[in-house]
């Protein structure tokens, strides 16, 4: 059975996915097999969806969000902006910690402050890059003073973990690693955790929301995709997520399985950097140059018209993606629809790459992932081979995902590819993350390690930020929009579609455009 959701209405559609749950149902017992798991059990650690996804079911955040990434209560039962620059949350009152504790305003602000104390190697301030300072006004009551207007602090806290202030703020990875520090008021408390293996946890009686029918969840971390689907047909596993293509196909042909496609947030972006001197520099003619072709326009012109990005959809990623034009949805909020298709036009890219002065092309260093995404590092070699036509030798390197992120943050490749999902719905996350000059000052351009700047782009972001009036900030966004992907800032390629897979008619579980497999909104199928 194959059924088909996208961005929209109907992706309130239910997704049906069957299981034989360990033999029965009535075990009570879900084992999921995931192409990723957590980097760390401290929430604070890594803006990495897979963190999220696995530490979501241990902790809450303040502000929850649906499977369309819309905004529900979640550890805050309402928000409301009391002045220009503070923000109102109404805690939810008899919420109970793992431990018995009862959560405060205090356990809020405890775990908004500790964020740019610990945040490890993909930051989290972006998620708080818009506080100033946070006050108590009551038990139940938390003010959150912003450095400007701030009308999208509730979406950048749909990221926001609450931790008991109980753990101190010299808790570490270890003390939460090993499940000391690891108390939440999530639907599941924390048993065991083993770095790339399973995470096992255990239903929480006292959860302030809807009781849970598993008593014990297993996430098993299987990286490959080939021991993933194996597990799902020997019974290891429940469901899988992230069927490759190839899979896919099978798949919709065997009567024991069911198949579900979304579309997803994610899409996968070239990024050039555009720094006067790259850490890894050029050659032209076997010689190594100490110019960066990157900084020209007509160079990243020419590499994004060498893309057939209808080919990568089709044949490489087997019809599981969109052909992307910009960072995120269009319909997303600061989306720009207006955006033309990008075309594929390899004679103009070869003359392009003349006109900037390299009529034979020249060999750079490309890096990729090649576990964050479906396909992504298929799509890392076919980009390779698009760009070996117009002349480029570009030498693909598909990395995991452990070795990657930590070396981009730290501006050690010349050009790279990866994932990015606009997980608060609206443009100021991705577009002031990614396209903005980087300014620690400021929270703004945490992700921008490729050393693009635009004065106008800086000034639409900044003006953005801070207005109230959602028409206003919506044409200013598309604005955004519009400039950074004319400039090439990033080169968008794909836009990601997600597949699920389970035994037959045994679960139902709601798709997520976030494409977050949450034990919490499975059920066994009556």
């Amino acid at each position: 059975m194959k059924q088909n959701f996208k961005l929209g209405g109907s992706l309130a559609a239910a997704l049906v996915l069957g299981t034989v749950l360990c033999g029965s149902v009535s075990a009570q017992t879900l084992t999921m097999g995931l192409r990723a798991g957590p980097d760390s059990i401290d929430p604070h650690w890594s803006t990495l969806g897979s963190q999220a996804e696995a530490l979501r079911h241990i902790f809450d955040t303040l502000v929850m969000s649906d499977e369309n990434l819309g905004l529900k209560p979640g550890l805050a039962t309402s928000w409301k902006p009391v002045d220009d620059t503070t923000w109102e949350f109404k805690i939810r009152e008899g919420v109970k910690f793992h431990d018995g504790s009862e959560l405060t305003a205090e356990d809020v602000k405890f775990s908004i402050d500790r964020i740019p104390v610990v945040t490890g190697p993909m930051s989290m301030t972006i998620y708080t890059k818009q506080v100033a300072e946070t006050k108590v006004a009551d038990k139940y009551t938390l003010h959150v003073k912003t450095k400007a207007p701030a009308p999208t602090l509730p979406n950048d806290f749909i990221r926001l973990f609450v931790v008991s202030k109980n753990v101190g703020m010299e808790a570490r990875n270890e003390q939460f690693n090993s499940g000391k520090a690891a108390i939440g008021t999530g639907p599941y408390k924390f048993v065991s955790w083993e770095p790339k293996g399973d995470l096992v946890l255990e239903r929480f009686d006292g959860y302030w929301g809807q009781k849970q029918p598993w008593q014990k969840v297993v996430r098993k971390e299987i990286p490959s995709d080939p021991a993933r689907m194996a597990a799902l047909k020997s019974g290891q596993v429940d469901l899988v997520n992230y069927v490759p293509a190839t899979d896919y196909a099978a798949m919709q042909k065997d009567k024991s399985v069911d198949t579900f496609v979304a579309d997803s947030v994610y899409f996968l972006n070239i990024t050039p950097n555009v720094k006067e001197t790259l850490p890894r520099k050029v050659k032209v003619d076997g010689k190594e140059i100490d110019a960066n072709p990157l900084r020209d326009p007509k160079v990243r012109e020419a590499m994004d018209l060498a893309i057939d990005r209808k080919t990568l959809v089709r044949v490489v990623l087997e019809g599981l993606g969109r052909p992307a034009n910009q960072l995120m949805p269009a319909n997303f909020f600061g989306g720009n629809k207006n955006l033309p298709e990008r075309p594929y036009d390899l004679s103009k890219a070869k003359q392009l790459l003349a006109d900037a002065g390299y009529p034979k092309g020249f060999e750079i260093d490309f890096h990729c992932t090649n576990n964050r995404l479906p396909g992504d590092g298929a799509v890392c070699e076919a980009l390779s081979q698009m760009w070996a036509r117009a002349g480029l030798k570009v030498n693909a390197n598909a990395l995991n995902g452990t070795v990657f992120f930590p070396a981009q943050q730290k501006g050690e490749f010349s050009l790279w590819m990866s994932g990015w999902g606009t997980l608060t719905g609206e443009a100021s996350y991705t577009y002031g993350s990614l396209v903005h000059t980087a300014d620690p000052q400021i929270g703004l351009g945490a992700f921008n390690k490729q050393g693009y700047s635009n004065p106008e782009v800086d000034k639409l972001l900044e003006e953005g930020a801070r207005t109230m009036d959602d028409p206003k900030r919506r044409a200013l966004f598309e604005k955004v929009t519009e400039v950074s992907m004319n400039d090439r800032a990033l080169i968008p390629t794909v836009q990601i579609q997600t597949v699920w897979a389970a035994k037959k008619g045994m679960l139902t579980i709601p798709p997520r455009v976030d494409q977050e497999t949450l034990a919490y909104e499975i059920k066994p199928k009556s």
